[in-house]
């Protein structure tokens, strides 16, 4: 009884949490069966992979094509899913299977899974998501198996084309092919579709319905029309920017046609967006360019998308408080609309927060592995960011290793903000204290 009581008292930060921690140990013993792998693998590694598929983070410790059999490829593609679109998302949905009523205490977790800020319409909100997302995976499934099926047969075509769909539409960047994308360079339907599934997927669910139900630009909300703008922009930027510092890199695209070439640095420059797929070797990238894929990470997709990192509309609300204080503007402005100031506290708690994580990690794997800096960083900023780019390092992590890695996932999963008030106590104060500046700059 005690036990119980304590569930039921947890807040909502601290139930998701600890469903999560649930939903990761049951794919650590499915993985850790004989059922699963073509040859044993330990705990530590089949934590590692839990994660990594829970998380959709896509860093993996092994091959899945070589070493997890179909069981255990299966069991990482349900870990995908449920992490990809939520767990109380899937509960939601057997809840309304079942007919059993979602009362108040269900729709405040719902929201707090899709990181809204009412609980209002939040089932109906659940409803489509699931079937939304069902729907253009099958869609996408049913593109990619006509480039699929007639290389590898009708059987192991549907079963690539429905992996890959699912895992991009999910951000997730699994691939049960050693060499993930690579040999798909040049094809402009892997291409296209993969990279529409993870650029949806990225922009969240709440952008897709506003999409969907207002058909004039002017009538979006401030949050869809900032995250349209601000991927095209930056999906564009990056495009250009990894297509000038790659030109002439041997070991990536300068022996491609030219064509080729604007293809891979199209696909190389959005999928740090939170994708994790590459069809360039990610260890034959310049420096310049791993770095900017790091800046590219850490910003990430999203709001309520499948995608990780501290989000788009939290940077460009750090970048417009910026230029609006440089323009000593009392309020800040985006699209003939005042954003509010806890919106700003909250984007600057996430982004410190966030980088504290980052540092932490960063120090603790530069003292206990033998790989360059930048590729640690590179390591540390896409598990956080829930990327699952690597330049080769995560198979070679010491057990301390995997364990930051594995911990450094769960927090860019779950949200900094989310696990901080999870270990927190806030307490409101209605004394109010005198005013007084402190010098800055």
């Amino acid at each position: 009884m005690k036990w119980t009581k304590k569930v039921v008292n947890l807040s909502p930060p601290q139930f998701l949490l600890s469903i999560f921690v649930v939903f990761i140990f049951i794919g650590t013993v499915l993985l850790k069966l004989p059922i699963s792998t073509t040859t044993t693998i330990g705990w530590m590694d089949s934590l590692f992979t839990a994660t990594s598929a829970m998380t959709v983070t896509g860093l993996i410790v092994f091959d899945t094509g070589t070493v997890f059999t179909l069981f255990g490829q299966i069991v990482i593609l349900a870990l995908i899913q449920i992490g990809g679109l939520g767990i109380m998302t899937f509960a939601v949905f057997i809840f309304l299977i079942l007919g059993r009523k979602i009362g108040f205490k269900e729709r405040l977790l719902v929201s707090q899974a899709l990181n809204q800020t009412s609980v209002g319409g939040i089932v109906s909100l659940a409803k489509r998501l699931f079937l939304f997302s069902v729907i253009l995976e099958t869609i996408a499934a049913a593109l990619l198996s006509f480039r699929w099926v007639p290389v590898f047969g009708w059987g192991e075509g549907i079963y690539a084309s429905i992996f890959h769909s699912i895992s991009a539409f999910n951000n997730a960047g699994f691939s049960i092919w050693q060499n993930n994308l690579m040999d798909y360079v040049g094809d402009p339907v892997v291409n296209i579709v993969i990279t529409l599934l993870f650029i949806v997927g990225g922009l969240g669910f709440t952008v897709i319905f506003d999409m969907w139900k207002k058909k004039e630009f002017r009538d979006l909300s401030v949050h869809t029309k900032l995250m349209i703008l601000g991927t095209f922009v930056i999906n564009v930027l990056a495009t250009i920017t990894v297509f000038i510092l790659e030109y002439n890199n041997q070991n990536t695209i300068s022996n491609l046609s030219s064509f080729d070439k604007l293809q891979a640095s199209y696909f190389q420059a959005v999928a740090p967006r939170t994708a994790g797929f590459n069809t360039l070797d990610i260890a034959s990238l310049e420096e310049s360019t791993l770095f900017f894929i790091i800046l590219l990470m850490f910003i990430g997709a999203g709001s309520a998308s499948t995608g990780g990192g501290i989000k788009l509309t939290t940077f460009f609300a750090l970048i417009f408080a910026v230029f609006s204080f440089l323009k000593e503007n009392e309020e800040i402005v985006i699209f003939r609309r005042a954003i509010t100031f806890s919106t700003i506290v909250r984007s600057l708690a996430i982004t410190i927060i966030g980088l504290s994580y980052i540092f932490l990690a960063i120090f603790i794997l530069n003292i206990t592995e033998d790989a360059p800096f930048i590729e640690l960083v590179f390591e540390t900023v896409s598990a956080f960011s829930t990327v699952g780019l690597s330049t080769g390092v995560t198979s070679h992590l010491t057990m301390i290793g995997k364990i930051v890695i594995i911990s450094i996932m769960m927090i860019g999963k779950v949200g900094p903000l989310t696990l901080a008030f999870s270990f927190s106590h806030p307490t409101k104060s209605n004394i109010r204290y005198p005013k007084e500046d402190i010098l800055t700059g």
